[in-house]
């Protein structure tokens, strides 16, 4: 590759967000002049396609960011706290799928359409929120912004493409085994290191990640602090339930919210929905119209329908979010980031 751009490097190259990392870099012609894949020494040797181009992928090594000027990260957190640091010293911009950065103090927790001026704060590491978090927020920013948000309370449907290719293949083999009438064996959900697993085909199991001393898991918590820190508000008050279903891609969420101000209706919400960068409005329940995970996958929106008014809350609305988990949940965020450093000048 040699036209005009930045040398980019993607750790977890072969993962299932790495492959939508590289894809969506191609597809929205992000200006890259070389593209280094990065993965576990079990995966070096592999090949991938680039703009035409057939790459070996290569085994991530502090060595390996001489010279990288962008490194998107997602290869699980103990590869980012290893291997981030030293790309940042080696000159590198950081942006990193994994919970492993994202509460700290000087890592901006980035959603472009929320908060991209964030970026200007970075000190190399830049942090890619939970796939569930991007998505509800980027829902409720144009309403915050009009109306403020003083509360939130969420209960997500989540894909098992979550949880990884084990998590998809164990939900198809488990599907097969019980229409055959045979018996299953769950080994990967909820969490592959937890002391039970459960059936996931035709189930729903309320535990995504493990659960903490206050009785929430670590994802219904991500979602919760993750929130509050895009959204420059401590006192916001966050409530999730997280549970996975037997869906390939797609997150859904019930999203119940109350504004700060008077004045705002269901026409008033469609109307801000309607402006809003990155979000398709799917709201014509008389027609049947609303959000679908199947619908969205493959798509960069995030969409929004099921807007109501609560009956008992003058200030309360509740709305239906879904968007794809590994595009605008995970690589496409990722992606945006880097174009919004280049708007901002920040990737020399």
């Amino acid at each position: 590759m040699t036209q005009q751009g930045y040398h980019v490097a993607i750790v977890g190259a072969t993962g299932a967000v790495g492959e939508q990392l590289i894809d969506t870099l191609d597809r929205l012609n992000f200006p890259v002049a070389s593209l280094l894949p990065l993965s576990s020494k079990r995966s070096a040797g592999k090949k991938i396609m680039f703009k035409g181009e057939e790459i070996t992928v290569q085994e991530a090594t502090a060595e390996s960011f001489e010279g990288i000027q962008l490194a998107l990260f997602s290869a699980g957190g103990s590869i980012s706290q290893a291997l981030a640091p030293e790309a940042v010293k080696r000159g590198a911009i950081v942006v990193d799928n994994t919970s492993a950065f994202r509460m700290d103090e000087d890592v901006p927790l980035v959603v472009p359409e929320v908060n991209e001026e964030d970026l200007k704060n970075h000190s190399g590491i830049i942090a890619n929120p939970n796939c569930s978090t991007i998505q509800m927020v980027a829902a409720l920013e144009p309403i915050k912004k009009a109306k403020g948000l003083k509360k939130i309370i969420v209960s997500t449907y989540q894909a098992v493409s979550g949880a990884g290719v084990k998590a998809i293949d164990e939900m198809y083999e488990q599907s097969q085994q019980i229409v055959e009438g045979k018996e299953i064996n769950p080994q990967v959900l909820p969490v592959s290191g937890d002391k039970n697993h459960y059936q996931i085909a035709f189930n729903a199991i309320p535990q995504i990640d493990v659960f903490q001393e206050n009785g929430y898991t670590f994802e219904e918590l991500k979602m919760m602090n993750e929130t509050k820190k895009i959204m420059h508000d401590n006192s916001l008050k966050v409530a999730a339930t997280c549970v996975r279903l037997p869906v390939e891609t797609g997150h859904s969420e019930s999203v119940y919210i109350e504004v700060e101000q008077d004045g705002l209706d269901v026409p008033g919400i469609r109307q801000l929905l309607s402006e809003a960068p990155g979000i398709t409005l799917q709201d014509d329940p008389s027609n049947q119209v609303y959000p679908l995970a199947s619908a969205a996958k493959g798509k960069d929106d995030v969409f929004v329908g099921r807007i109501r008014q609560d009956l008992d809350e003058e200030k309360g609305f509740h709305l239906w979010i879904v968007a794809d988990n590994l595009l605008k949940g995970a690589a496409l965020n990722s992606v945006q980031i880097g174009f919004s450093l280049i708007k901002l000048g920040l990737l020399k």
